[in-house]
């Protein structure tokens, strides 16, 4: 006997719900940047170790992390707030629920500020003040210093690469309470390490960041030169810094050799950007980056002292 499959409306029905929920998870999940923030946890759960002394207490790990990862994502939000008629003229962002439409400006900002003070707020209760403290400075200089710095000047790199260093004091301070020699050495690693980062991708979409208006060293470096040199120097002198946790007793001598090796590799694939000043030469600069940061940090994390 041939079975026929009946079809109804309700099937309709909830094949649009399913495909709604999957869309707003998306929307959610690009409005608090959640690669970025996944970083930002790597690098606070990072801060917290090298910090803690022995044994390690798990439960106040995932405390501090919680607490900045709805810090982090409530900036990311008020950020996507602020920037969403900017956005709307980039190719890279016109995509973004805001700036598309799919999701309200309202909606963003109570978002943005609900998690902001929630995130702070859990911080103060689960961590330290000073750690809370650590994480509503990174909220306010990303938003009132960093997003409006974008269209008034270059500098905005360097200012915005502050609240990107910043996490991994907040695990620091929530472990051990105090900000120390080792906690500025995690900060300085993980600012000179944006620098470059941020300039491949500046370079890459400096078409993009004029369109908006944002000033970038970028702007009007057309052969590439400015942001090639810059990230050479930068590479440079992270080499240096990255070795300090040795020195400062938080890491082996086996961390220096890795660190060593990892930070020869980033300065090459820079001196590469700077002489070919192609798309593609920035890109393997991002991309190296990108793989640089969390090998650092696994190498620090395993020869810790």
């Amino acid at each position: 006997m041939k079975t026929v499959a009946i079809h109804t409306p309700t099937d309709d029905k909830t094949v649009t719900n399913d495909k709604s929920a999957r869309t707003r998870m998306f929307d959610l999940a690009e409005l608090v940047k959640a690669r970025l923030t996944l970083l930002v946890l790597l690098t606070t759960a990072a801060g917290f170790y090298l910090g803690a002394q022995s044994p390690i207490n798990y439960f106040a790990l995932f405390h501090v992390v919680f607490g900045t990862a709805a810090a982090a994502a409530g900036a990311a939000a008020l950020n996507q707030w602020w920037e969403r008629k900017l956005d709307a003229l980039m190719r890279r962002t016109k995509m973004r629920p805001v700036p598309a439409g799919r999701m309200r400006a309202a909606e963003a900002l109570t978002l943005g500020v609900v998690l902001s003070i929630f995130g702070v707020g859990y911080l103060v209760v689960a961590c330290n003040a000073l750690s809370a403290t650590l994480a509503a400075l990174t909220i306010l200089i990303y938003i009132f210093c960093y997003t409006p710095l974008k269209r008034a000047s270059t500098a905005n790199t360097l200012v915005g690469a502050i609240p990107g260093a910043i996490p991994p004091m907040i695990g620091w301070t929530a472990a051990c309470g105090t900000i120390d020699a080792g906690a500025w050495s995690l900060f300085a690693i993980l600012l000179l390490w944006q620098l470059p980062h941020f300039f491949a991708i500046a370079w890459m979409y400096r078409d993009d960041y004029s369109r908006a208006g944002f000033r970038m060293i970028s702007s009007d470096d057309l052969s590439g030169e400015r942001s090639a040199s810059q990230s050479v120097f930068f590479c440079i002198l992270l080499l240096v810094i990255a070795g300090l946790p040795t020195f400062f007793g938080i890491a082996t001598p086996v961390y220096l050799a890795i660190e060593l090796a990892l930070g020869g590799l980033f300065i090459a694939v820079a001196m590469r950007f700077l002489k070919k000043r192609t798309a593609g030469a920035a890109r393997l600069l991002f991309i190296t980056s990108i793989v640089y940061l969390p090998l650092l940090l696994a190498a620090l994390v395993l020869t810790k002292s």
